[in-house]
């Protein structure tokens, strides 16, 4: 036993090529166009699909002529809910939260305007396209139901993923009879539709029972055993591609109808089949943001101390599924008080069902109490920084659990600093420009949550040195092909240039959901451990060997770094991997890896990423339009992998944030539930002339908690203080609040006229 000790203790360390601001390592492979996205797959032998929409809302499709498409020249087949087969699980059947009920022909039933009425097939996509045009439908048509007075209410179950849909804590009733003052407001936020660039599509081709797809997709692991579901095969008859995604922001979490009739489409002509969505065709079956009615109060006591906090939020979902926007707990966590109560309800409208969308909850439900906790502040004759800090949350409010890490005050303080905010007057409509614009400064508090999804990894090293990572994770833009990219080799010990890396396919050990910002965290620490793993197995090899200057380490940590294994307490004393592995001839050595969040740290912490974003506007005195001239974010999230890659990701949800507050409504006509504006000319979002300064900061923070590595999230983080931030800026440069997202030049003007300026 003597001649062969054992290795209690090893470690490879963090940090070698985390926390640097490496370039994108797909990059460019985006920029020279060798990226193959979903719809790049071109199998021989292809058919094109396109779907024809209904031109209802609600009601059933009476009769549907195909005559004339099926004369036109190229097209093969068209499907209808009379000759498509039954998949072999109920589409309105779903089996986990992340299943939404999804329209595949299968009856006549028409649920929401844009839905697949029939799917037609053609040799070129211009024949599938004309074909389409040429299906002739007949309804039986409903009144559609659309807007908050119209819609269909109703008490949820659930709201968000599995959440209660109401909450309530401290002695609220009693806390609101002390108060000596109180703030409210009531305001209202719009559909959103997610409009990634690169619209949904699916390539499937079959042999035998065996489907191969290409298909955006966030989750592959869950999207795998749900495509196997829905066609009554075994999970590992699907093969499921996805290395490359243009944009996400949650649409591309789960299956959709059109996905599924592009794979059955594909099943019954026994050829390969391509559907890819048109633009127009983004606005009804995959997703969309809740709109809502929020009104939100705070109550103070003398000392301008919170006593309570209520949040109510009527939130819309479809006529026949019940996702709901969980705005109402935005505020659970954020501002010291006694006692809360929050609580949703339902409207059914007739449109798509909505989903989760970049920060979904926490966005809406955010954009309304930034104003209103500015509203307490106005109350309180307070500046709204002071005010905040003064109910700053040492601990949870909603359970009393200390936070695992929270540096939201030195976030404040670093983007105030920056900002400038210490020259803001009390008062609105102070401030103007040399060309006489009115100028207004606000400011909004950032959180989200920092959850941990089950992921896992695989690492290979070879003798020669060489290695490999993969995990089937999704990059959708945010950079996932280089952070995790980075987490792999720290955990072998290597340079990132030095090992193959792979992700976005089903093959591959389950990286879990790119979502809820906790992918890196999530599959990043599934790499880092089976590089770990990997790791341990070379120095168990190399403390057993005799000719090993390893031998006998015991105890004593063995590090890996730049492909060498060393002793912690002298660097001389190591060897190669290479020479390890040769010596003991083994070709190769394969570690797999699972992500660690301690579960007794869930139990006894609070876990969020915090910031602060300030907002500078200048609005037209007579025209009242609005424009944001700069913003300023500072964010803490733990460790942060890639700081590049993190700003990137901030500064993009500070600038949905701007689109959230000023631009974005997905909007429909009344009459017939159509959408109106299901493009980029009408659907609004912002271009660079909207931003025209802006900047995120990084706050370092220490996370021992949150998980093995510190490491959290920021995808979702900068929209979420950004919005309210925009609309107390406006009030700030007005002296007028709006009562509804996107701020509009028609309801500033009302409010001028109100005020009498």
């Amino acid at each position: 036993m003597a001649d062969t000790p054992m290795v209690a203790a090893h470690h490879v360390r963090l940090g070698s090529n985390s926390g640097q601001s490496m370039t994108r390592r797909d990059g460019i492979a985006k920029v020279t166009g060798t990226a193959t996205y979903a719809a790049d797959n071109h199998p021989e032998n292809l058919l094109h699909a396109v779907f024809a929409g209904a031109s209802i809302a609600r009601g059933r499709v009476t009769s549907l002529d195909i005559e004339a498409a099926l004369a036109h020249p190229g097209v093969v087949h068209v499907m209808t809910p009379d000759n498509t087969p039954a998949l072999s699980q109920d589409p309105d059947q779903k089996t986990t939260p992340f299943t939404a009920r999804i329209d595949v022909l299968q009856n006549d039933k028409v649920r929401y305007a844009g839905q697949p009425i029939a799917v037609i097939l053609a040799e070129t996509l211009e024949a599938a396209v004309e074909g389409a045009r040429l299906v002739k439908a007949t309804y039986d048509s409903d009144q559609a139901r659309i807007g908050f007075d119209d819609g269909e209410a109703f008490d949820p179950e659930a709201v968000g993923i599995s959440t209660p849909p109401k909450f309530s804590t401290g002695d609220f009733e009693g806390n609101r009879k002390k108060a000596a003052l109180s703030a409210s407001v009531e305001m209202e936020t719009p559909l959103q539709y997610h409009n990634a660039m690169e619209p949904h599509a699916v390539v499937a081709e079959w042999d035998g029972d065996h489907v191969t797809v290409d298909m955006p997709n966030q989750a592959i692991g869950l999207a795998k055993p749900g495509i196997a579901n829905y066609f009554g095969i075994p999970p590992e008859n699907v093969t499921l591609r996805s290395p490359y995604l243009g944009g996400g922001f949650g649409s591309k979490a789960v299956l959709f109808g059109p996905q599924m009739l592009g794979i059955l489409a594909a099943r019954e002509m026994k050829r390969p089949v391509k559907l890819a969505l048109k633009r127009d065709q983004m606005f009804g079956p995959v997703q969309h943001r809740s709109a809502t009615r929020q009104s939100v109060r705070y109550d103070m006591d003398a000392d301008n101390n919170l006593l309570a906090f209520e949040h109510k939020a009527n939130v819309s979902t479809s006529s026949f599924d019940n996702w709901l926007d969980g705005a109402a707990n935005a505020g659970l966590s954020l501002y010291a008080t006694p006692s809360i109560s929050v609580s949703h309800t339902g409207t059914r409208f007739d449109t798509g069902t909505p989903g989760a969308m970049r920060a979904p909850g926490i966005a809406t439900g955010s954009a309304v109490i930034e104003c209103a906790i500015d509203v307490a502040a106005e109350k309180a004759g307070m500046d709204p920084l002071e005010f905040r800090l003064l109910n700053y949350a040492e601990k949870d409010p909603s359970n009393g659990k200390p936070y695992s890490a929270k540096a939201l005050r030195e976030c404040y303080k670093a983007a105030a600093d920056s900002f400038g905010w210490k020259d803001r007057p009390l008062k609105p409509r102070q401030m103007r420009d040399e060309n006489g614009l009115l100028t207004g400064w606000g400011m909004g508090t950032s959180i989200f949550h920092a959850p941990f999804f089950p992921a896992k990894a695989r690492a290979v090293l070879r003798k020669d040195g060489s290695a490999r990572a993969e995990t089937s994770g999704a990059d959708m833009g945010q950079g996932a092909w280089t952070a995790l990219w980075q987490m792999a080799a720290d955990g072998l010990g290597m340079a990132a240039d030095d090992i193959e890396f792979d992700i976005g396919h089903s093959d591959l050990p389950d990286g879990s959901v790119a979502g809820g910002s906790a992918h890196t965290a999530s599959a990043g620490g599934a790499l880092f451990a089976a590089g770990n793993d990997v790791i341990r197995q070379l120095a168990e090899i190399a403390t057993q060997d005799k000719d090993s200057p390893l031998f006998g380490a015991g105890n004593e940590r063995v590090l890996g770094e730049n492909g060498r294994l060393f002793k912690a307490e002298d660097p001389n004393v190591g060897e190669s991997y290479i020479d390890i592995l040769q010596r003991a001839g083994i070709e190769e050595i394969e570690g797999r890896g699972r992500g660690n969040r301690d579960k007794a740290s869930t139990e006894t912490y609070a876990m969020f990423s915090h910031g602060a974003v300030y907002a500078e506007v200048k609005v037209d005195p007579d025209l009242f339009q609005v424009r944001v001239t700069r913003l300023v974010g500072a964010f803490a999230a733990g460790r942060i992998i890639n700081p590049r890659l993190a700003q990137s990701q901030l500064t993009g949800g500070m600038i949905w944030g701007v689109s959230f507050a000023l631009h974005e409504e997905g909007m429909h006509d009344k009459r017939t539930g159509r959408p109106l504006n299901n493009d980029f000319a009408g659907y609004h979002i912002p271009v660079l002339a909207d931003v025209p300064h802006l900047e995120a900061l990084l706050v370092d923070e220490d996370d021992p908690h949150v998980n093995d590595l510190g490491v959290k999230g920021v995808g979702e983080l900068g929209i979420t203080g950004t919005v309210g931030a925009i609309a107390n800026a406006v009030w700030h440069a007005t002296g007028i609040r709006t009562a509804r997202y996107p701020i509009k030049i028609e309801d500033l003007l009302k409010g001028a006229q109100a005020l009498g300026a």
